[in-house]
């Protein structure tokens, strides 16, 4: 039996009216960066000096982009909470103080649903920042400062589905969030602080210390011969710390260093690692981010790295352990 396709557009005209979402989504999102300026820097500061919490609100597919909204605020360091307009109106205004500021979502900024949260917020002296498509609308005018939203056309084929709007008022609070992370110099320890499950937070938090090994490590003196290598190189995975008397790193040689002599020489036994040795090697230090050392180790395609404290050797930290502990 042949399955009749279902009617609209056929399959190429489905993917270049695909394309061309994208098009306008990304256009509408980029024409909202000549509109970051003035207001926009106010409004930063507004949450930023505000005592209590950020309320965020909006209906619809609005205040889907507000929990987002929250959501990213609260784990780049700006304590929100997400409060819907209807049940505000039924009990939950017990969670607006006067200490507090709002951010409200609306495209039309007429939402009769924000109206009634919009009255009280004034009334508690509740400073408001408008995200909308209209900055000539009541909410607009009520707003202490206005971040404007609007697009040019929704991606919607009829202009009427959300698409470019939501997009638009996405990254207009994404640029809000990143320029409060920024003002309150949050770092990457404080997200791993407030990240510490999953795979980004062992990122953040794995230390290169965590990971190295420390005991029986494969040190040679500079004096040693390539004889002496062989058996470290070839127990200890290819990577040997060349080092002075205090235990201070003067080089490294490797498997691939070994190689590269017994192609040139027929009796290399007694040839000096300090002849050898890579003299200015790549190191990391113990408290380094585990995932910086994947990094030296990707751009300088190497597997291993001493890792040095006030230039002594006090580890050895391989590729594959990193691998295996989540840095990767």
């Amino acid at each position: 039996m042949t399955v009749a396709p279902p009617a609209g557009v056929g399959t190429e005209e489905m993917l270049e009216r695909a394309r061309h979402v994208i098009r306008t989504e990304a256009a509408s999102v980029a024409a909202l960066e000549n509109r970051i300026g003035v207001e926009f820097a106010a409004a930063v500061d507004a949450v930023l000096e505000a005592t209590g919490r950020v309320i965020v609100a909006g209906v619809g597919k609005s205040g889907i982009v507000g929990r987002k909204l929250a959501a990213t605020l609260t784990s780049t360091g700006t304590p929100a909470v997400f409060l819907h307009p209807v049940e505000a109106l039924h009990g939950d205004l017990g969670l607006v103080g006067s200490g507090d500021v709002a951010i409200l979502l609306s495209k039309s900024g007429e939402s009769e649903e924000l109206r009634g949260l919009l009255e009280y917020l004034k009334r508690m002296d509740v400073g408001v920042v408008a995200l909308t498509g209209r900055r000539e609308s009541a909410l607009a005018r009520q707003a202490d400062w206005v971040l404007d939203c609007s697009v040019a056309e929704e991606a919607c084929p009829h202009d009427l589905a959300p698409t470019s709007s939501t997009a638009a008022a996405m990254a207009m609070g994404d640029a809000l969030a990143v320029a409060l992370l920024l003002r309150r110099g949050f770092g990457r320890d404080d997200f791993a602080r407030f990240h510490p499950g999953g795979a980004l937070g062992r990122r953040l938090l794995l230390r290169v210390q965590d990971v190295m090994e420390t005991s029986d490590l494969p040190l040679l003196p500079s004096g040693a011969t390539m004889r002496q290598a062989l058996v470290p190189l070839a127990e200890r995975r290819g990577t040997v710390a060349v080092v002075d008397d205090e235990g201070r790193l003067l080089g490294v040689v490797t498997s691939g260093d070994l190689t590269r002599l017994m192609e040139r020489e027929e009796h290399f036994y007694g040839i000096a690692v300090s002849e050898v040795m890579t003299r200015e090697p790549k190191t990391v230090e113990p408290q380094e981010l585990a995932a910086a050392a994947v990094g030296v180790m990707e751009r300088h395609g190497v597997m291993a790295l001493p890792v040095v404290d006030e230039g002594r050797v006090v580890g050895m930290v391989h590729l594959h352990d990193l691998m295996r502990a989540g840095a990767v």
